[in-house]
């Protein structure tokens, strides 16, 4: 499939697009999928989104999974209630660690650059929303518009995102202002 000039929307999902556990200023990812709590603002954000012709797209890693802490059929069943809840395209998941050198992990661009070929979307024009340092640059070095949602966590903040918000909610209204939407 050939890029057109489709612009999308990748979302990170825990602290971004659903409530994650944090524990000594670092965000974590819930274990369960009762756990599953939008993020205020979520619903509204991504129906605006979606409205206004943005394919949804959550890139996530899901480190746990190598791990061996989580296991993949409760991700895939969290990611089954995201889509009952929310108008996403899809939800692509890096199941690796750090030590796997995988170049789908983010900061690596790989999921970015799979979904905008899967899916015909062009990258230059499309966003990418976050609220950890490994969002921004890996939207950065696929050559995104980046979002930082900053949620003053006790980690490193990213170099330079296009935009700082600190929710979902400003982050779409951004977005769409952006676009003249």
């Amino acid at each position: 499939m050939t890029r057109d000039d489709r612009a999308a929307v990748f979302l990170d999902r825990d602290g971004t697009l659903i409530r994650a556990p944090v524990v000594d200023g670092r965000p974590g990812s819930i274990r369960e999928e009762e756990e599953l709590e939008l993020e205020p603002g979520a619903g509204d954000a991504c129906d605006g989104l979606a409205a206004a012709g943005f394919p949804l797209i959550v890139v996530t890693n899901q480190p746990e999974i190598a791990r061996g802490t989580q296991s993949s059929p409760t991700v895939e069943r969290i990611h089954a209630r995201m889509l009952e809840l929310l108008p996403l395209d899809e939800i692509v998941v890096c199941p690796h660690d750090d030590e796997d050198d995988c170049p789908c992990r983010k900061p690596e661009p790989g999921m970015l650059i799979d979904a905008a070929d899967r899916l015909g979307l062009d990258l230059a024009a499309s966003y990418m929303v976050g609220d950890r340092w490994r969002d921004v640059e890996a939207g950065q070095r696929a050559g995104c518009t980046t979002v930082f949602l900053n949620r003053e966590y006790s980690e490193t903040v990213p170099e330079r995102p296009d935009v700082t918000v600190r929710t979902i909610g400003e982050a779409a209204t951004w977005i769409l202002a952006h676009e003249g939407r």
